[in-house]
């Protein structure tokens, strides 16, 4: 009879099962890692392939001199030139029309407001009528004395007598005198019944009303003279020695639009308390096109040019502003770009001038700096020139 161990022992050794299991495991492992490194390969080629591949097609611009303008800012409010106050100069009178509203514009001469004169047309027939008289009464006396003067030195006329008769003439042309000046005095006061512009311009302010009886020297209208404004800047003392007179200027006015205009006169006084001085720029009259927009009152920023400088500058469109700094893309050699922070200055259309940061000589990304990352690789292509428009 066979044993059984004898049989297992002819045909080979048998491992125990625990180590059996431990082969498998093993096995498995290694086809598991196998697998894993034909997957991954793919993937990482794939992944250095996007690594490599440019964030983003650029053109490139370089900085460049150019002269811009000197600009001092400046805040100040428009005023009239010269605002004429038009009062009345009767006593007693009442308004029985009145012909101009604020914003109207006049001419020199213009009537505005009309007072009642019937009393002062009476009151003219009474001295036409004493002038009259006094024609008379001098005619006599001229007429008496001149038929003494003929009879001087005879015994038919005494010495008072002839004295009387000359005194009595020069009596007469005095009442004549005095009977005409009092008609000069109730023609003018006549003529003030006539309210007219004393110049022309634009009426800003009106109190006439009909049927109020002012008193002497009450206003009853305000005339901006010619129409004329000017914006008075406030600058500081140091500011003030930099602007002469005949220097331009530029306001800058809601809506984006601007209005030239030119210092007049420099303020002859700093005031104690702000430390400013004011600065009278003349603008555009209020009835051209430019001074429409105009108004007395209005609070308007501007800037005084001063000269121009020759300074460094770039594109608009290069500078990305990225927590409050600007900053621009410089193109490496290995095309990979180079965030620079730069100081900007003033504006120019679409040039920014710039302060430090820059020499002169980089390559900057032109456009679509907002959209790059220091480091980043990009592919540079032509600028691309405005296409003509194909005719219709």
């Amino acid at each position: 009879m066979t044993h059984p161990i004898s049989n297992s022992v002819s045909t080979g050794v048998i491992a125990p099962p625990g180590r059996r299991t431990r082969l498998r495991m093993i096995c498995g492992l290694a086809i598991a890692g196998a697998a894993l490194c034909l997957t991954v390969q793919p993937y990482r080629a794939l992944a250095q392939t996007t690594a490599s591949r440019p964030a983003l097609s650029v053109s490139t611009t370089a900085p460049s001199r150019e002269k811009l303008t000197i600009r001092l800012p400046a805040n100040g409010s428009i005023a009239a030139w010269d605002e004429a106050p038009i009062g009345t100069e009767t006593s007693g009178l009442r308004l029985v029309e009145v012909l101009a509203s604020v914003g109207d514009v006049v001419k020199k001469g213009d009537l505005l407001a009309v007072f009642a004169s019937a009393t002062l047309e009476a009151e003219l027939g009474q001295s036409e009528a004493a002038i009259q008289e006094a024609q008379a009464q001098l005619s006599e006396a001229r007429d008496n004395a001149t038929r003494a003067r003929s009879l001087q030195g005879t015994e038919a006329l005494s010495a008072s007598q002839f004295t009387q008769y000359l005194s009595a003439e020069q009596i007469a042309a005095a009442r004549l005198q005095a009977a005409r000046a009092q008609q000069q005095v109730i023609q003018a006061r006549l003529a003030q019944t006539r309210i007219t512009a004393p110049d022309a311009g634009i009426i800003s302010a009106r109190q006439a009303s009909i049927g109020s009886v002012p008193a002497p020297g009450q206003e009853l209208f305000r005339l901006i003279r010619q129409g004329r404004l000017e914006w008075r800047a406030e600058v500081t003392a140091d500011e003030l020695l930099r602007i002469a007179p005949g220097a331009q200027a530029q306001l800058s006015l809601p809506g984006g639009t601007s209005i030239p205009g030119r210092v007049r006169i420099l303020g002859p006084v700093v005031d104690a308390q702000t430390r400013n001085a004011i600065v009278h720029v003349d603008l555009p009259a209020m009835g051209t096109q430019q001074g429409a927009r105009l108004r007395p009152g209005m609070f308007i920023r501007g800037h005084f040019e001063l000269g121009e400088t020759s300074t460094l500058v770039v594109a608009q469109s290069a500078i990305a502003m990225r927590d409050g700094f600007s900053f621009v893309f410089r193109i490496e050699p290995d095309r990979r770009v180079t965030q620079v922070r730069i100081q900007t200055g003033r504006i120019a259309a679409d040039r920014v001038e710039v302060l430090s940061g820059l020499k002169g000589d980089e390559t900057l990304v032109a456009s679509g700096a907002g959209f790059l990352n220091d480091g980043d690789q990009v592919r540079v292509v032509p600028a691309q020139s405005p296409s003509p428009s194909s005719p219709r």
